[in-house]
């Protein structure tokens, strides 16, 4: 088992990595201390970890909160069922919320745990890739709004994050590669010999290889623990974990939410972002070959769906990123070298959405 630290004072937490976590008794009681617990999961995850958790937990009160699956359902309404549930079981401040699943589920039920009783503590059990390299560390919890993705939300850090990498063997195959866009992302906005490492080891990656896949998991987590350290709240260096993230999330909301998964969409926004740092005279062409080439292996897209590239700009106009009326993007200088800049031209951001 691999363990780090997110360091940020009396609110640091450990992140436990490694196969058969889920069923590793000694571990569980460090995690969960005999509190009253909300098992909060899908419909996908809960059927074949929820009964694992619980019997490795032993003594203690716990309840269940099993929500539909999908990005479509990350909503106000299904963070109220888990608030209405820790209201009507009588659960105090010492209880604790623990969100078994994706990022969507951590989102929900760490936006629930933030909100109820001004703040009780929650655990993530991320069992997907994109969950267990990037959406649960970081303390960003939030739902989706008809007008853009994540407006409503919180952050709110974890007590433990708890990756064990056994089950991604039970996550399909287009959910596990929309995991490698975020992976990809690290090397991109920081570590180009991570970015090179992933170059050699995609194959190694799509394969699900144990010695691989720790050591990915590893470095993307180091990576956003140092970022979140330095800035727990975007209010600087933490936007560049949002690298592709605005084409992204506009692409996402655009088509309606669970069309394309949130890897997907990401994928081909950072494509769209590199195209844009190549048009500024930022990034070499030969990156941005680099950069396709590595998505288009992992099975990913890399180009935009047709909408309209009016539209996309209306939704980014919502993204969190902007300031006093200028949006910020998230560009490259270089593979493993990002920047926040809203010093772009809008002719060649118009060029590159009419083009994608």
């Amino acid at each position: 088992m691999e363990e780090l630290k997110v360091n940020l004072g009396d609110r640091s937490y450990p992140i436990f990595i490694g196969a058969g976590l889920l069923e590793d008794r000694g571990l569980m009681r460090k995690v969960f201390r005999g509190e009253d617990l909300l098992l909060v999961s899908n419909e996908t995850v809960a059927p074949l970890y929820m009964d694992r958790l619980e019997n490795a937990l032993g003594a203690g009160r716990v309840e269940r909160c099993v929500l539909p699956d999908g990005e479509q359902h990350k909503t106000w309404e299904n963070a109220r069922k888990i608030l209405d549930l820790l209201a009507e079981g009588r659960f105090h401040r010492d209880a604790v919320v623990v969100a078994l699943g994706g990022g969507v589920v951590g989102d929900i039920a760490g936006f629930a745990a933030a909100c109820y009783q001004r703040g009780i503590a929650f655990v993530q059990v991320p069992t997907t890739l994109l969950a267990q390299v990037d959406s649960s560390v970081g303390g960003k919890t939030g739902v989706n709004h008809p007008q853009g993705k994540n407006l409503l939300g919180a952050f709110h850090q974890p007590r433990y994050v708890v990756a064990d990498i056994s089950t991604l063997k039970t996550l399909n195959a287009r959910e596990y590669r929309a995991g490698l866009a975020e992976v990809i992302k690290y090397g991109l906005i920081y570590d180009a010999d991570f970015f090179d490492y992933l170059e050699k080891n995609l194959g190694a990656l799509l394969e699900q290889q144990e010695s691989a896949l720790e050591k990915t998991i590893r470095r993307c987590c180091e990576i956003k623990a140092e970022i979140v350290a330095e800035d727990e709240r975007e209010q600087g260096k933490r936007a560049l974990l949002n690298f592709g993230h605005s084409f992204g999330h506009a692409i996402e909301t655009a088509l309606g939410y669970g069309v394309w998964l949130h890897g997907e969409a990401v994928a081909a926004g950072m494509v769209l972002a590199s195209r844009l740092s190549v048009l500024m005279g930022w990034l070499d062409a030969a990156d941005l070959r680099r950069v396709t080439k590595l998505l288009e292996s992992a099975s990913l897209p890399t180009r935009a769906p047709d909408v309209e590239p009016a539209r996309i700009m209306e939704i980014m106009r919502m993204d969190k990123k902007v300031l006093q009326g200028n949006l910020r993007l998230i560009l490259l200088q270089s593979i493993g070298q990002a920047i926040i800049s809203d010093d772009y031209a809008q002719e060649s951001l118009a060029e590159v959405l009419g083009a994608a």
